[in-house]
């Protein structure tokens, strides 16, 4: 399951994207849709980001979180900036400049994770540059974790603006991945999107489309 996780950061599923975009689009125009879901049409991709980083931290002592609507309904995350100060700070700016707005989930493997957050909707993408945040070694991937993707050869904690959350009980992985928060509201939507993965190829059985990401503080 690593492996799976490692390279879809940099390439996808591998092989010939086209052929398995199509097999995926017909796989989600004949599937009944999920109960709770809406059908929605795949959104087109984005262009790959061009952003800077941002410079700035969040604000101490103020609680962040990321409200996802879905077409299968909504969740919220809220953010953990001490574990990972330079990454919080980036999902933030990115939600904030709708970074986020009309991308899909294009990874969803049943008990296990699912994985967006790439405009380009391939698992190539990301927004233009690279944050790092080392978790602890003590790190676990426990159900509702939210973390950032990397490739096998980037350092622990590296992220660009792929996001996992993690549907199952415990994920086996390695403390490599920044912990960005948690999934403190619509954990049953999560689990919905969770269950509409194909096992053997890790895509999705029909578009889940994040509408819109917005932030809010307290």
């Amino acid at each position: 399951m690593l492996a799976g996780l490692v390279a879809l950061a940099v390439a996808g599923c591998g092989g010939d994207e086209d052929s398995e975009a199509s097999a995926t689009t017909a796989a989600a125009t004949t599937a009944p849709v999920a109960s709770g879901c809406r059908r929605v049409s795949q959104p087109p991709p984005k262009g790959a980001g061009r952003r800077r980083a941002p410079t700035q931290r969040l604000t101490a002592r103020t609680r962040y979180r990321l409200n996802f609507r879905t077409s299968c309904g909504s969740f919220t995350v809220t953010l953990d900036q001490r574990s990972a100060p330079r990454t919080t700070a980036s999902l933030v700016a990115l939600a904030r400049a709708r970074f986020f707005d009309r991308t899909v989930f294009h990874r969803i493997v049943p008990n296990f994770v699912i994985q967006g957050g790439d405009p380009t909707g391939t698992g190539m993408g990301g927004p233009g540059y690279k944050t790092v945040d080392r978790p602890r070694q003590t790190a676990r991937y426990t159900r509702g974790v939210v973390a950032m993707a990397k490739t096998a050869t980037e350092p622990a904690g590296t992220s660009g603006s792929q996001f996992f959350v993690v549907t199952a009980e415990l994920a086996q992985l390695p403390p490599d991945y920044a912990i960005v928060g948690r999934v403190t509201a619509g954990s049953e939507v999560v689990q919905r999107i969770g269950r509409l993965g194909d096992p053997s190829t890790e895509q999705p059985l029909q578009p889940v489309v994040v509408e819109r990401v917005t932030v809010a503080t307290s």
